[in-house]
């Protein structure tokens, strides 16, 4: 198959390129900027110019396509305009501004969503979109589970219902739920920015007890989910992309202490506001999440190692001082 991807050169995306190429599919790269053009060329990715924002471009794009990956958010205000014409003229976001952000890329999310499944409309070609775990309401384990506006991931998890409606017009539109830690080599997500959080307070900190569960998976289990739910997963399901169903916070912290050579210690909720700031919720939140469901439909088995075990191992703290 020929399939469009947003969020190629990503982390995870670049796992999946490899994964679909692997396998004999071709991929077509949205690419913002010359740079990531020059970056998908290089791994053979056929490169499509646009953006989240460009919606003429993504449909061009999906309507020539055999299927449809849409991994890219956006995730900080340099892709929107507005926001870089504000931060010309000062550091940080304005008052007022962040709320305004929330909103405006939840809404960008939902419209490439429809512009990309509306150009596969009634013709059973497969969409797929990454959500994450963290947009479940507290308690929510399984891929039958709702999200929840109070949750931490709440943003990325609105547009949920953007991909369902898609599914009951001919399109074999899914969504893959990833946990808060996709990890590996070249990671860049949540864990490296505590690692550079610890760093710089000199102690790796948890919210209370610090009992509160992450789920993971590794980024080549996750890549190799994508193609299987590609070739083969159902219009209308959700899948969760997850290997390891809850890794108790402290734990994960006492890693990173001991990498570093710092103590680990307890923080309260107000304490842990100042010292993670925007992590703060994703810290102290209890996501565990299951993907029995998942395995059955897809015949899923990971094999790769888990996330304490690549933090002890893998690259995280070279990354980390690099930062």
């Amino acid at each position: 198959m020929r399939i469009f991807m947003t969020g190629a050169n990503g982390f995870i995306g670049r796992a999946v390129v490899r994964e679909l190429q692997g396998a004999g599919h071709t991929v077509i790269g949205l690419a913002r900027s010359a740079e990531t053009a020059k970056s998908l060329a290089a791994a053979g990715v056929e490169v499509h110019q646009g953006a989240l924002t460009d919606i003429e471009s993504l449909t061009a794009a999906a309507s020539k396509a055999d299927g449809v990956i849409h991994l890219a958010f956006i995730h900080g205000p340099g892709q929107l305009d507005w926001l870089q014409r504000l931060r010309v003229f000062g550091g940080g976001l304005p008052t007022g501004v962040v709320a305004r952000f929330g909103a405006e890329i939840t809404r960008v999310d939902s419209r490439a969503i429809d512009a990309m499944a509306g150009a596969l409309k009634g013709s059973g070609r497969p969409f797929i979109a990454a959500f994450g775990t963290m947009g479940l309401a507290p308690g929510g384990m399984s891929e039958a589970d709702l999200p929840d506006p109070r949750s931490p991931g709440a943003a990325r998890a609105v547009a949920e219902t953007a991909v369902h409606a898609w599914a009951d017009r001919g399109v074999r539109a899914m969504i893959m739920r990833l946990p808060p830690s996709v990890h590996g080599d070249g990671d860049k997500g949540l864990v490296p920015q505590i690692i550079k959080a610890a760093r710089k307070a000199g102690s790796a900190d948890y919210v209370g007890n610090g009992r509160n569960r992450w789920c993971a998976v590794h980024r080549d289990d996750a890549a190799h989910l994508f193609r299987l739910a590609l070739e083969r997963g159902d219009g209308g399901a959700c899948y969760h992309g997850v290997a390891e169903e809850g890794i108790a916070f402290a734990d994960i912290a006492a890693v990173i202490a001991r990498k570093l050579g710092i103590p680990s210690q307890s923080l309260s909720k107000r304490a842990a506001q100042k010292r993670f700031s925007w992590l703060a919720p994703f810290c102290s939140v209890d996501n565990p999440a299951t993907s029995e469901m998942t395995r059955q439909a897809l015949s899923w088995a990971p094999t790769k190692v888990g996330l304490l075990t690549d933090m002890e191992a893998g690259a995280y703290f070279t990354s980390a001082r690099k930062t």
